[in-house]
This record gives C-alpha cells, sequence and structure tokens, in this order.
C-alpha cells in the first residue's frame, strides 16, 4: 500500500526526482541489496522523489521479472521515508502488469515512459496511458514525454487523464514545454525537467519546479543544492554549482548517450559502492581517457 497520498506526491514532484540504478551481482543478475546505502543517503541528502526502473535503472535492459524484482526491493529499501515513483512501460500488456506489481509493493505513483514502439499513433498514446491509469487502480500518474511529436493536442488530453499528476519533460523544447504548461495550468500539474540539473534552471524559469537527476547516486547533496537555489531564486548560485558538475554530464552524454548509465556505475565502483556493470547496449567499460576524467572529477569532489 502507498504511504503518500496524491497531494503529497504532486508536492514532492516540485522537487528532485532521483532515478536510482539497477546493481548488478559479478555473475550479471540483479543485486538488489546493493541499492540500500545509496537509497539511504539520497534520502538523507533530501532528495524528494525516488525513481525505480527508470532510463537511468536501464529499465530497457531489465527482463520483465527483474522489473517488477527491483520495484519491491526499492519500495523494501525506502519504507515509507520518500515517495517512490515506480517506472512501467514496453508493451501496454508489460506496462500494466508492473502497474499492479508496483501498485501491490507499495509504489506511489507509477511514471509511463513513452512507448518506445515504431507505429505511434497519436490517439494510441492517449489508450496507452488510459490502460495503465486503470491497472494502477488509482495510483497518480507521471507521463514521460521524450519528444513532443504526438502533438500539443494530444498532450493536452492526456493531460486530462484522471490519473494524472505530473509531467516530465524531457525534450530540450522550452517555448514548447511553456505552451504546454499555459494549455494546463488550471489542472495543477507538477511539471519536472527531464533532462537533469543542466537544464534545471531554464526550465524552472518557466513553470517545471521538479528535475530528474542521475546524479543523486553518486553526489545527492549537490542536487539538492542546486535545487535550493532554484526555489530561493539564486539562479547565479545554481548556474555555478551546474557548472561543477558539467563534466560528469558531459562524461554520461559520450558515445552518443550511450555512457550515460555507464558513468553513473564506474563513478560508484570508485567511491566504493560497486553496482557492477551495464547492460549493452549501454557503454562499458568506461574508454580509459574518460575513466581519467571521471577519476580527476571524484578527487575533486571529495576535496572541496
Amino acid at each position: 500500500m502507498s504511504t503518500f497520498d496524491r497531494a503529497a506526491l504532486r508536492k514532492a514532484l516540485d522537487g528532485i526526482s532521483g532515478i536510482l540504478v539497477t546493481p548488478f551481482d559479478e555473475t550479471g543478475a540483479i543485486a538488489p541489496k546493493r541499492l540500500r546505502p545509496i537509497v539511504d543517503k539520497a534520502i538523507a541528502a533530501g532528495v524528494h522523489v525516488l525513481v525505480a526502473n527508470g532510463n537511468t535503472s536501464e529499465y530497457y535492459g531489465l527482463r520483465t521479472a527483474e522489473a517488477e524484482a527491483m520495484v519491491l526491493a526499492t519500495a523494501e529499501h525506502i519504507a515509507g521515508r520518500a515517495p517512490l515513483l515506480a517506472g512501467v512501460g514496453r508493451s501496454v500488456e508489460d506496462a500494466c502488469d508492473l502497474a499492479e506489481v508496483s501498485r501491490r509493493a507499495g509504489a506511489d505513483g507509477l511514471m509511463v515512459h513513452q512507448p518506445p514502439d515504431p507505429f505511434v499513433a497519436p490517439r494510441g498514446v492517449i489508450e496507452y496511458v488510459r490502460r495503465v491509469a486503470a491497472a494502477g487502480r488509482g495510483l497518480p500518474v507521471v507521463l514521460y514525454l521524450r519528444n513532443e511529436a504526438i502533438g500539443m493536442a494530444t498532450i493536452e488530453e492526456l493531460c486530462r487523464i484522471p490519473e494524472i499528476v505530473g509531467v516530465k519533460w524531457a525534450s530540450p523544447t522550452p517555448l514548447v514545454l511553456a505552451e504546454a504548461i499555459r494549455r494546463t495550468r488550471s489542472l495543477d500539474l507538477a511539471w519536472v525537467g527531464g533532462l537533469a540539473e543542466t537544464w534545471a534552471p531554464p526550465f524552472y524559469a518557466i513553470g517545471a519546479r521538479g528535475f530528474t537527476s542521475g546524479l543523486i547516486n553518486v553526489m545527492p547533496e549537490h542536487s539538492v543544492a542546486i535545487h535550493a537555489a532554484l526555489q530561493r531564486g539564486a539562479y547565479q548560485v545554481a548556474q555555478t554549482l551546474i557548472e561543477e558538475m558539467l563534466p560528469f554530464e558531459e562524461l554520461r552524454a559520450q558515445e552518443n548517450n550511450g555512457a550515460n548509465v555507464t558513468v553513473v556505475k564506474t563513478a560508484l565502483q570508485l567511491m566504493g559502492l560497486d553496482c557492477g556493470p551495464t547492460r549493452a547496449p549501454s557503454a562499458w567499460p568506461m574508454a580509459p581517457q574518460a575513466l581519467a576524467v571521471l577519476q580527476q572529477l571524484l578527487l575533486r569532489w571529495q576535496r572541496s
């Protein structure tokens, strides 16, 4: 059973949605127990929402049973200390099944990945989200939009599905985001910047008060400091903090963004929190030159 109601989750989504990694052991099997210290550190730092089965969780690299096991384990680790948002997606049947498991696990809401099917009709997306929302049996739902190609009319109709509590906007199109917010202002939705800390200031200025973060696995207190600066209107402070972590995000963007989770997991290994490798098609291991940059960055952070 969920711990946080819709109103509490809506408020928390104005903060940081921390996307947790999925740990693997030496055999390549999931190792949920290795996630506990990362969860504990994120909650202690003040991360507002924790997300299982997101992209940093390598959701698309997990078997269905593994995704189910990870949401169950994550709920156990969090133990009601922060809202848990559970990612669901792939085929509509997979998404509905995982929604049911996530609800039973105690997730406080569902994050619906944008369908990756090569044949996506705008009205089909609406039906997809409605079915997933029904499978969640009343759980609040966050839309995950990686692009706006489905059109503004479809986005607006999606936002008007009763279970929708927020939208994770992961497209570098702030003017389109501003229009989406304008059209749905009466719905009091949470708008979450889905492009991490680097895009948080412009999105925040438009009205997306929350942002997602993979950095929280490594240095959650830095993400929290950025959000706190934005909250008090200290944009220059926020920008300075972002510049300090920008090399980390630049490393993650290498290899056609295929090093995204690679860098996070390598940093955890270097910090003594081994969560194993990433799975193909992600890049693993880090390229030697990039690894050297990461090692120097972590040393600089440790000294500061």
